[in-house]
């Protein structure tokens, strides 16, 4: 079940106080302490949303072969950059449904 929908102007307000080092430290401190399962999530999802199958082993032997090494560096950094945003936007829907499952039974959520 989707969680809700939040209209543009409340997505960016919370994301302007996660800016804030003060803000963040809670978050931070608990994504620490859940990390190794929050891994297990995320591998899972890239895993299961065949983000990581062949073709990513198919574009590394590709960048890998080369010749150049200007060019092969830049193909490594361009396949390195691409999988960081993926793994990134991944952990992102990972994060949100975490939060979704959190609040689920939130007593302050029922009132």
């Amino acid at each position: 079940m989707p969680g809700p929908a939040y209209p543009d102007h409340e997505l960016d307000a919370a994301i302007e106080r996660l800016a804030e080092p003060e803000a963040f430290r809670e978050a931070e401190a608990m994504v620490a302490s859940a990390a190794p399962k929050l891994q297990r999530v995320l591998a899972t999802a890239l895993e299961e949303g065949g983000w990581f199958a062949e073709s990513h082993e198919d574009a590394m032997a590709q960048a890998a072969r080369v010749e150049d090494e200007r060019e092969r560096l830049a193909a490594l950094r361009t396949l390195l950059a691409e999988e960081t945003r993926m793994g990134m936007l991944v952990g992102v829907a990972v994060g949100w449904a975490l939060a979704n499952e959190l609040t689920k039974n939130d007593p302050e959520e029922d009132d």
